[in-house]
């Protein structure tokens, strides 16, 4: 039966417009489980009062692990005895997020077993979310899921589930591997997923190129960025074709139906100004590039990135909390990055002794290296300054590079 819309008036509001709705889709699931229906009811009496009606807390979890398992209860279990435990479970997501649909379907049916129904997928980690369990099914759901080949992820303070990019699946910008080594890395380091130990979280995130699509930039801790050391590959012949209107820039995307003019979409648009058109030759100063890669973007036909390819590393980028969002800081300007990748794996073995040492409770990486100096980090990591680690340029107006 059909959920009156009179029980949750406030969100029926969010119904109403273009835009995808939760409400729509909890009330689908609803339809079928308890568990939904008194989720939307207790929203609807936190939108009323105006405040949470979830206690966070309590330590739950299945056999053997210290996180992946958030526990949540209802503080009215009186009202809403369907939602009274509202665990979520966090499961560990593939590298890229592909799927086959038996996997899919096979979460699903183990979830509406044990759980409400609802998924995330997936969450701002990467993970597959599975929301709201009682804590009698943590441990027979995650019995099934791990017979089924999957695992929990992190949470609280352990490593993060580690996520990359598509990468070279799906993309031909990608300057290394991310599938492989995210998947590496993720069993590598599986005791720090599992049980938490550091002050706080810490994430690493795999971007295949400067893209950055999964923004590795600015959401982890340890971003590592596929890049170039040689020159941008040019197409002269794609080129002139670009400029006679022959294909279309930005490989059709975004819409853009005028004529495409070089010199203004893609010369005076570069930020260090290193390109020049004189009308039959694009000339690419590639000393003075910062692979930005709009200019590859718009021209995908006729510009690539050079063949010499590794990775930049970053360390201190998060979300706020403490001390503000921060964005991530160049470490290593160049790393070639290929398996077993070890250099990487040492490097953070390094990071993680220095960051446990030194960080105060819930202090991220990042703010641990502005208490305390970028130059004692490097001191401790064994690296020496670099031009390319000043992390605002124009800051100060006594740095130029």
């Amino acid at each position: 039966m059909r959920m009156a819309k009179s029980e949750t008036p406030l969100l029926d509001e969010l119904e109403k417009g273009p835009w995808p709705s939760f409400v729509k889709d909890i009330k689908r699931v609803a339809e079928r489980k308890p568990m939904a229906k008194d989720l939307l009811r207790q929203l609807e009496l936190s939108y009323k009062d105006k405040i949470g009606h979830w206690k966070h807390g309590g330590i739950v979890g299945v056999t053997g692990y210290g996180g992946g398992v958030i526990g949540r209860y209802s503080d009215r279990p009186d009202l809403f005895p369907n939602v009274a435990h509202f665990h979520t479970m966090r499961i560990n997501h593939p590298s890229g997020w592909f799927y086959t649909t038996k996997a899919l379907r096979t979460i699903c049916d183990i979830w509406d077993r044990h759980g409400s129904g609802l998924t995330n997928m997936h969450g701002s980690t990467g993970d597959i979310i599975l929301l709201g369990t009682f804590t009698e099914h943590l441990q027979p759901c995650f019995d099934e899921l791990s017979e089924a080949g999957f695992d929990l992820g992190g949470s609280g303070s352990a490593l993060r589930t580690p996520s990359a990019c598509v990468g070279p699946a799906r993309c031909e910008w990608a300057c290394y591997d991310t599938l492989d080594a995210c998947n590496d890395v993720t069993h590598e380091f599986q005791d720090y997923l599992h049980r938490p130990m550091w002050p706080y979280k810490f994430k690493i995130k795999f971007s295949g190129c400067p893209n950055d699509c999964v923004a590795a930039i600015a959401r982890s801790d340890l971003a590592v960025i596929g890049t170039w050391r040689d020159k941008i590959r040019v197409d002269q012949a794609a080129v002139q074709a670009y400029v006679a209107g022959e294909i279309s820039p930005a490989a059709g995307g975004g819409g853009k139906k005028a004529k495409f003019d070089i010199q203004k979409d893609v010369i005076e648009l570069c930020p260090t100004r290193c390109m020049e058109w004189n009308g039959k030759k694009l000339t690419i100063y590639n000393d003075d590039c910062t692979r930005c890669m709009h200019c590859i973007n718009v021209m995908p036909e006729a510009l690539r990135p050079g063949k010499d390819t590794g990775v930049t590393i970053l360390v201190g980028g998060k979300a706020p909390i403490l001390e503000g969002a921060l964005m991530s800081w160049v470490l290593i300007p160049f790393m070639k990055f290929e398996s077993p990748y070890q250099e990487f794996k040492d490097l953070a073995e390094k990071i993680w002794e220095w960051w446990d040492e030194n960080g105060k409770m819930r202090e991220r990486l990042g703010e641990v290296i502005e208490r305390m100096s970028m130059r004692k980090f490097l001191d401790a990591m064994g690296l020496p300054a670099v031009p390319q680690m000043v992390k605002t340029p124009r800051y100060n107006p006594y740095i130029f590079f």
